[in-house]
């Protein structure tokens, strides 16, 4: 991750920080005895906030870990990542 663009890193950044204030937002709705409905809304626009990041830093791992491995030529190293990625659609089954 230390080789994506700093633009995008501050990006992503702003992005989990918006997403914080939502949830925080969220908790405060159901301090406040908020209609299930509208708390369950933002809860799946918080969601889908975060699997939007989720999917930018997957492409970075894709465009930067994963790619320096394959160029690297070194078997040991591309199996690693290869694993990492399978363990974790793995977990994201479960």
């Amino acid at each position: 991750m230390d080789r994506i663009d700093e633009t995008e890193r501050k990006a992503k950044v702003n992005r989990l920080n918006r997403i914080a204030g939502q949830v925080r937002g969220v908790a405060q709705m159901i301090e406040d005895g908020r209609y299930c409905i509208d708390v369950l809304n933002q809860l799946a626009a918080a969601k889908s906030a975060l699997v939007k990041v989720e999917s930018e830093v997957l492409k970075d791992h894709a465009a930067t870990c994963v790619a320096e491995a394959i160029a690297s030529g070194d078997e040991a190293q591309q199996r690693k990542k290869f694993a990492e990625l399978i363990d974790l659609m793995e977990k994201r089954r479960r």
